[in-house]
This record gives structure tokens, C-alpha cells and sequence, in this order.
């Protein structure tokens, strides 16, 4: 008869449903940008501390490093709305302690030109040729033939 192998560690860590790839995604779908730190353009990363109780909720977060103008605030917010699945630890009640960063970037706005201007002085230029056959042809056979289409945009 073999003997059950122990686990190593005691308390076994609380894991988001998904993995990090769905913490991630879950962050950047909830993540609002706050109004304040937009006009600012402020940009950067605030580290949350936060703590998760034996049902997988978080229960208390504090920022360790802050950005400011909403940032902060916005942060916590999303941290608060995280869930976990927390394995048992021998029947023990265990808060867990965990950080994390969350990174505030600002989107880079392309400007496009209106579909009611037409773009100035644009010119397509198409080449069409036609494939040879597989047929053999005889030494003095005719050039391809092909096609050159110019088409200009004013």
C-alpha cells in the first residue's frame, strides 16, 4: 500500500477563475478612466495591496503607490470587484495578502479624415495578367497579353 503524498505548502493561495489572462481581461473591461486624470494626461501604474478572506472575497485594499487625480480611487474600485477561488487549507480560515498593479495608459487617438472629403490626389494603379495555360505551345507563341488600369481620385 502507498503512502498519500503530503502537499507541500500549508495554506494554498486564492487563483482567479480563468487565470491571469482572465484577471487581465477582467481589469481592462472594468477599468474606467478617470475624467480628472484624462484632462491631466496622467499615465502610469498604482499598486494595490488588497486582502482576500477564506470565501474568495476581497475584503480590504490600500494603494501603496498612487498616481493620483482619480486614479487611485478607480483602482481600488476595480480591485474591489475581484472574486477568487480559494482552495481549503486544512480546514483553517486564512486572509490572504496580495498586490497588485494596475496600469493606467492612454489610448493614442488617430485622427481620420471624414468620409464626406474626398483624399486628395489619390491614384490605383492595377496590373492584370493572364496565367498561361498548361497547354504546350508552340517557340513562336504571342506575348501575354496584359492590362494596366490607372484610376485617379481628385
Amino acid at each position: 500500500m502507498q503512502k498519500e503524498k503530503k502537499d507541500k505548502h500549508f495554506i494554498k493561495k486564492p487563483i482567479y477563475k480563468g487565470g491571469k489572462k482572465a484577471l487581465r481581461a477582467f481589469i481592462m473591461e472594468s477599468l474606467q478612466y478617470p475624467q480628472e486624470a484624462l484632462a491631466a494626461k496622467v499615465e502610469g501604474t498604482v499598486i494595490v495591496k488588497y486582502t482576500v478572506n477564506y470565501l474568495g472575497k476581497v475584503i480590504d485594499s490600500k494603494v501603496i503607490s498612487g498616481l493620483g487625480h482619480g486614479c487611485d480611487e478607480e483602482a481600488q474600485r476595480v480591485v474591489s470587484l475581484l472574486t477568487f477561488d480559494v482552495p481549503t487549507s486544512r480546514g483553517v480560515k486564512v486572509l490572504h495578502h496580495l498586490n497588485i498593479q494596475i496600469h493606467f495608459k492612454l489610448k493614442k487617438v488617430v485622427q481620420q479624415k471624414t468620409a464626406t472629403s474626398p483624399p486628395a490626389n489619390v491614384q490605383y494603379n492595377y496590373v492584370i495578367t493572364s496565367t498561361p495555360t498548361k497547354k504546350k505551345e508552340p517557340k513562336e507563341a504571342k506575348a501575354k497579353p496584359a492590362y494596366r488600369y490607372t484610376v485617379k481620385v481628385n
